[in-house]
């Protein structure tokens, strides 16, 4: 795991084993496809996609990778989120479970509309 913060992430991605590289991989392109233009950053230490403001964030740790869409992204897929780790703004999920990549897609694309409709 990581001990010196990243400079992008590509660096932060290859701080970490090659099982959780290719579940951050995939954690990225899905939110590329979803948010294509939203920018990528390092922010708080973590890869962070930005668009009109911070659009989500995406970490990992030891035994899960953190996802951050803000609280109203968990509020608005609170009863898909149920199986996991939740608190106001992070859904964690376990390393030793299937990322639930289908669903993240969903909560991208509602940060997307929503920060787009707050831009009107």
């Amino acid at each position: 795991m990581r001990n010196t913060p990243a400079k992008s992430i590509d660096n932060y991605i290859q701080g970490f084993p090659e099982n959780v590289q290719a579940i951050l991989k995939e954690l990225r392109q899905v939110i590329q496809e979803q948010a294509p233009q939203a920018t990528e950053t390092i922010s708080y230490g973590i890869p962070t996609f930005k668009l009109n403001g911070n659009l989500v964030h995406f970490g990992a740790f030891k035994n899960h990778i953190s996802f951050f869409p803000t609280s109203s992204g968990i509020q608005a897929f609170e009863k898909e989120l149920a199986p996991y780790e939740i608190s106001k703004g992070t859904v964690r999920f376990p390393l030793n479970e299937p990322i639930p990549f289908s669903l993240i897609k969903k909560i991208v694309t509602f940060r997307v509309n929503e920060v787009s409709a707050k831009r009107i």
